[in-house]
Formats: C-alpha cells, sequence, structure tokens
C-alpha cells in the first residue's frame, strides 16, 4: 500500500498555494513539469498547455500482444477571476472563470497576477445599503478588487482566492482542492507506474470552463480505457432542520467516490465493476458518487476518437469552488491506493466488448 506522507503533504501545499486559473495554468505546469520528467518516458506539453506524460510498460501480457494504454487524467486548472478594467486609483473591474458563487465574493482577500499581488474584493458595506438591497445577492457587476493606490494589475491577469494550505487533525484545508489532489495522485502513481501497462498521464488545462485539455490530450494518447482522477462535492453537513441528511452526494471518510454516471457521462459499467471489485479485494473503503451536478474530464475523454471507455474516482471534498475547501487525508491515501491496485491487476481483456 502506499502512504500519504510528509513528502506528499507538503508537495500537496505547493501544488494548492500556486495560482493557476482557467486558461493561466503557467505555475502548476512548472511545478509538474519539475516533478514527472525524472520518472517519465515521455514529457511535452501541447498546444493548449497540458502536460503530456508517457511512462511504457515493461512487461507484456502474453506473446505478440501490446500492453493496456491507459490515461489518467487530473485537472490543473481552478476557479478564480480576470481582471477586466482598470477604474484607477487600484480597483479593478473583474469576472469570475469557472463556476463560483456571488455569494462566498465580498470582502475576501486575493491575489493578483504573476506576482501575487494582495487584493481585497470590495463592495459596498452593510452600513451604507438598503433593506431591500440586503435581501439580495450582490452582483459581480457591483464589486471590485481593491489593491491599493499602488496597486498594479492589467486587463487579462487572473486573480484566485488568497487562502493558504493547512493540514488540521485529520484533514487539509485550502483553495483549489479540486483538482490539485488529483495532480498529486496522478504523480504518485507515476513514481510507482505499474510495468504491465503503458501509463498515460493528462495534467489537463482549462477544466473548469469546459473540459477543454483533456479533449486534445485524450485525441493525442488515443487510449484503450480512460480515468479521470478529480475532487467532487461531498454534501454531508446535518440537515438544518435536524432530520437525516438523505440528499447527500458523497460523504468525507467513506474513501475514493466512483461513478456510475455524472451529467456528461455514463461511465462504462466494466470500469465500475471493476473498481469496486478492486476495492474489495483489497479492503479499501469507498462510495458511489450520487447523482448531482457537476461533472469531469470523463465527459470530454469518452468522446475523442473512435470513443474511449471512462469512469471517474474523486476524492470528496466539502465547500466546491469557495476560498477554501475540505478534504480528509485518508480519502486521499485511499484513492490512491484504489487506482494504483486497480492499474497493476488491468489486463486487455477488461475492455473487450462482449457479444
Amino acid at each position: 500500500m502506499l502512504s500519504i506522507g510528509t513528502t506528499q503533504i507538503k508537495f500537496l501545499e505547493k501544488l494548492c498555494n500556486a495560482m493557476a486559473v482557467s486558461g493561466d495554468e503557467g505555475e502548476v505546469r512548472r511545478i509538474v513539469l519539475d516533478e514527472v520528467k525524472p520518472y517519465a518516458d515521455e514529457v511535452k506539453v501541447d498546444a493548449l498547455g497540458s502536460v503530456l506524460v508517457r511512462k511504457n510498460a515493461s512487461t507484456s501480457p502474453s506473446k505478440g500482444k501490446k500492453p493496456l494504454r491507459v490515461l489518467l487524467d487530473a485537472h490543473m486548472d481552478e476557479v478564480g477571476f480576470m481582471i477586466v478594467a482598470d477604474d484607477g486609483d487600484g480597483f479593478f473591474q473583474f469576472e469570475t472563470v469557472g463556476g463560483i458563487d456571488p455569494r462566498h465574493l465580498v470582502g475576501k482577500q486575493v491575489i493578483v497576477g504573476k506576482d501575487h499581488n494582495i487584493g481585497v474584493i470590495g463592495a459596498k458595506p452593510i452600513h451604507m445599503t438598503t433593506a431591500e438591497e440586503r435581501k439580495h445577492t450582490i452582483d459581480v457587476d457591483a464589486m471590485r478588487i481593491d489593491l491599493g493606490p499602488e496597486g498594479k494589475a492589467k486587463v487579462g491577469d487572473r486573480a484566485t482566492f488568497a487562502t493558504k494550505f493547512k493540514r488540521v487533525g485529520p484533514s487539509i484545508m485550502s483553495k483549489s482542492i479540486d483538482d490539485r489532489i488529483g495532480v498529486a495522485i496522478l504523480i504518485e502513481l507515476l513514481k510507482h507506474a505499474p510495468k504491465n501497462i503503458e501509463l498515460c498521464l493528462s495534467f489537463s488545462v482549462q477544466e473548469e470552463i469546459g473540459l477543454r485539455g483533456a479533449k486534445v490530450a485524450a485525441y493525442h494518447f488515443n487510449p484503450d480505457l480512460a480515468i479521470a482522477i478529480d475532487s467532487t462535492p461531498s454534501r454531508d453537513l446535518p440537515d438544518y432542520e435536524g432530520r437525516e441528511n438523505i440528499s447527500y452526494n458523497t460523504q468525507l471518510g467513506l474513501g475514493p467516490a466512483i461513478y456510475p454516471a455524472h451529467s456528461p457521462v455514463i461511465s462504462d459499467p466494466r470500469l465500475v465493476k471493476y473498481l469496486t471489485e478492486t476495492a474489495e479485494k483489497h479492503k479499501i473503503p469507498y462510495q458511489f458518487r450520487q447523482p448531482g451536478g457537476g461533472g469531469t474530464d470523463a465527459g470530454a475523454i469518452q468522446q475523442a476518437r473512435a470513443g474511449v471507455p471512462v469512469v471517474s474516482v474523486s476524492v470528496p471534498h466539502r465547500y466546491t469552488h469557495s476560498p477554501i475547501s475540505v478534504s480528509r487525508v485518508d480519502d486521499w491515501k485511499n484513492t490512491l491506493n484504489l487506482i494504483h491496485a486497480a492499474l497493476k491487476d488491468m489486463v486487455p481483456s477488461l475492455v473487450k466488448l462482449k457479444p
């Protein structure tokens, strides 16, 4: 079994504290490139900016047969903001990038641009609002990023929440756990790559605005099957009226979430069955991701070229696309070990369709 120790925690901290809002993933891309090059047989950056990695198989399933080509995908980008206009005196108009609830924004500290200039998202204070105004969410158009009179930014600069990574007991708390935790899992799997498969890794861009990088990566690799590794919302808070919560998507502490289906894709039932059997064989806790909003890169990968059998597996977290999310270290570890065990036992017949 693979473990999550100080080295892995520190690496995830480095990933999460970096800024890589969709379309400008350079900070995380540089971290990924430095980490994968010593272990990969092939590394390239494609035209969109995704990092594509290949680790060749070192054993053959049988004479004359090719090993499975397996694609694992995790996206490097995060939700955030783009500067769209300079109002002068350090105030900047912005638009959201990806799905962000405006209710999370007012008063939040942000980092802006490649120098991580510190600012705050400001709006009219409560003392100066009317009772009617307080009934409604403030529109993003009415907010500004305030960098102070000497603050510098330019149109097109990205910004994101300034929240720093923290380890708190069994939990990790940070911005951009979605999907830096998937990125960390892919790198750990590369370092312990099984010999029986051709392992292809896509550290993809622009997932949060339309699964764009994964579509291009899947076309490049043309895999036999693919697994999207992501971070998925849990909805396991107590019901506010004291009733039993039966509407969760996932729950923290129950292990990796396997998707039978989600909005852009129905997972290949052979892969869902294989993952659940692998988890039970190795006594790895798991759960099924319940129906609900959102999707993963599997939706784009499935439709590449002549089609790809896909499944998604995610680490649950609370407070998706907000200034800070919460995940459990054990869920991270169990997701890593489920995928690693599944890869080691894969054979070509897994995706051979039967009449």
